[in-house]
């Protein structure tokens, strides 16, 4: 699915070519024929480092993420991995550790910094429309949770963590930059509810999502087929934390509702914001002016502005800050250090949801990596 990202660069005019792809599987590579017709196709990332190319964007399965970036960084390649960074924290601090070590350019692809439904809340906090952040909220309703997450290796703990990191990831990275902090401490509650009851098991086989996704008929959640062999993620997480700064925060996900969005609340010393929507249509309202009960007609209420492509048009401009990053360094507004917190969170609160909600605390990124990525890559500082 994300290996479709390569093809911004020519329908951008970006100053990039794709000449390689590479995947183990034969049916996937010829298939990249239709995307990249002027590639050269290898089955082995060996091969590909021998071709020596500028940059790499990774968007294998997570489990590999680790060993790919190290390894394509160490050849001095610049790396763009699809979040999350790794599976673990210690997996994370190996990664910017070999970026540091090398000198290599290291790029993770948090797209979300790049949503327009992102940045219009993120510019309503930095303008103070609601005064100084004090809480974040975050309900993510993860409507087609069953075909993309239940029927491949992402059901499989082993090569996600679970899916509070896997796809929890990007949520926790977007509430730590909206609140301006990073994750202390963290606990978690949630369990596997409904898919750990199917028994029509027996996976995909080589197929890929497009191939089985069909959301028409894939309802009720409960009638799903061909769910991955090994099912033991939670299907249904909620995690609260505690961040650096002083801010709380609540993230709840579950797979298995009917619709598919994310609902963000912002509370701070002099209002609060709320999106209704996530894509093309969304608001974002804004309270700041009384106190009332009930009322729908907000303060301040922004449209969110779509664009064509991906994510309301966030992939392209990934991409293209992607190669602007190869070609020329300089800040991005995403982090790899934030990426690699967002992790840290992420796992300590799998952690604690399977220990019955005991709180845990997220490891401390160590001050040589931090003061290596200081100011490179750091969005808040680059904007506040």
């Amino acid at each position: 699915m994300r290996g479709t990202l390569g093809r911004y660069i020519a329908d951008r005019r970006l100053p990039a070519k794709v000449v390689a792809v590479c995947d183990p599987v034969v049916a996937r590579r010829e298939r990249s024929r239709e995307l990249y017709p002027e590639a050269a196709r290898y089955a082995d990332h060996h091969q590909l480092l021998a071709a020596g190319p500028d940059g790499v964007i990774l968007t294998t399965p997570d489990d590999t993420h680790e060993e790919l970036a190290v390894a394509f960084l160490e050849a001095g390649v610049a790396v763009f991995v699809d979040k999350p960074l790794a599976i673990t924290t210690a997996g994370c601090d190996r990664v910017l550790d070999a970026a540091r070590r090398t000198g290599t350019r290291l790029y993770v692809g948090h797209n979300m910094r790049h949503m327009p439904v992102i940045r219009t809340m993120r510019d309503l906090v930095v303008e103070g429309v609601i005064g100084e952040v004090k809480a974040v909220w975050c309900r993510h309703f993860v409507g087609h949770g069953g075909d993309f997450y239940f029927k491949d290796w992402h059901a499989d703990r082993r090569r996600t963590t679970g899916l509070l990191l896997q796809k929890g990831a990007h949520d926790i990275d977007v509430i730590h930059w909206l609140a301006g902090g990073y994750t202390v401490r963290t606990q978690a509650m949630g369990g596997l509810t409904v898919y750990g009851d199917i028994t029509a098991r027996g996976g995909q086989g080589e197929r890929t999502l497009t191939d089985w996704f069909a959301p028409e008929t894939n309802w009720p959640p409960s009638s799903l087929t061909g769910l991955n062999d090994v099912v033991d993620v939670e299907d249904l997480s909620m995690m609260t934390m505690r961040l650096d700064n002083g801010v709380f925060a609540t993230y709840q996900q579950c797979h298995y509702t009917p619709d598919y969005w994310r609902n963000y609340t912002v509370i701070g010393t002099h209002g609060r914001l709320e999106n209704f929507g996530d894509t093309e249509g969304a608001v974002v309202k804004v309270w700041n002016s009384r106190r009332s009960g009930y009322r729908t007609d907000a303060d301040l209420v922004v449209e969110v502005p779509s664009d064509d492509g991906g994510h309301g048009g966030a992939d392209p401009r990934l991409v293209a800050e992607f190669v602007d990053f190869v070609r020329a360094g300089g800040p991005t507004l995403t982090s790899p250090v934030a990426a690699r917190q967002a992790v840290a969170a992420g796992c300590a609160a799998t952690a604690s949801l399977r220990a019955d909600g005991v709180p845990v605390d997220v490891p401390a990124l160590s001050r040589e990596l931090v003061d290596h990525f200081a100011g490179a890559d750091d969005a808040e500082t680059r904007e506040s």
